[in-house]
């Protein structure tokens, strides 16, 4: 497939030549994380049916050597989302990513599944517990179901970050933030001193940090 064609399909290119022929994989995480069904034609998404498959993909080539993962997402489908971070994180090969302008909602785990992890200074991210739309039976079994997706959330977010779950579960329950909802959102250096977020940096740190990996492995 062309690099134009792949772009305008998939909204990633192909794999970058680094230094010392180092092969890296970029990996952008865009718009809304698409689930089972399809969004709104007009809607920017990222599709999981492509990012997994190129993630197995990253695992088997033996000429990728590096991943970075460029984040943007206002969160979207909770399954998809944590099957996305769920292969980052069992990648074998270094793995860095950069949440740029946010990284909200599903798109928390997505950004602490890499080995390290960056946020720009004016980067955003917005932790707040799991949403349902649409009709929900109002039974004991389906609020068990919600604290059973909340627990595999923030049980992920604790093990691929330096938070703690009761600190993480006070920025959720937060509610002098948010006018409609409850929740926390963290700007740069706040997501950092949390300890969800390694290091404030841009693009550059990103591509140093990695290839420092890629050297040491």
């Amino acid at each position: 497939m062309a690099e134009q064609d792949k772009l305008e399909k998939y909204g990633q290119p192909e794999e970058l030549l680094g230094r010392e022929g180092s092969h890296i994989q970029i990996l952008t995480v865009i718009g809304e994380i698409e689930g089972h069904e399809c969004l709104a034609a007009n809607s920017k998404t990222t599709k999981y049916e492509h990012v997994i498959p190129m993630l197995a993909a990253v695992e088997e080539n033996p000429q990728i050597h590096g991943l970075l993962v460029l984040i943007n997402t206002v969160g979207g489908d909770v399954e998809s989302g944590l099957a996305i971070a769920e292969m980052i994180a069992s990648l074998s090969k270094p793995s860095v990513s950069l949440v740029l302008g946010g990284s909200h909602s599903i798109g928390v785990p997505l950004a602490v599944s890499t080995d390290y992890s960056f946020i720009v200074p004016t980067g955003t991210m917005m932790i707040h517990p799991v949403r349902m739309t649409g009709l929900i039976i109002g039974v004991a079994q389906t609020f068990d179901y919600f604290q059973k997706i909340q627990d595999r959330i923030s049980s992920f977010i604790v093990e691929h970050s330096r938070v703690r779950m009761d600190r993480l579960m006070k920025l959720m329950l937060e509610t002098g933030e948010l006018t409609k909802d409850v929740g926390s959102v963290l700007v740069g250096k706040q997501a950092v001193q949390e300890g969800i977020i390694d290091e404030v940096g841009g693009i550059k740190e990103a591509f140093q940090m990695l290839h420092q990996m890629m050297a040491e492995r």
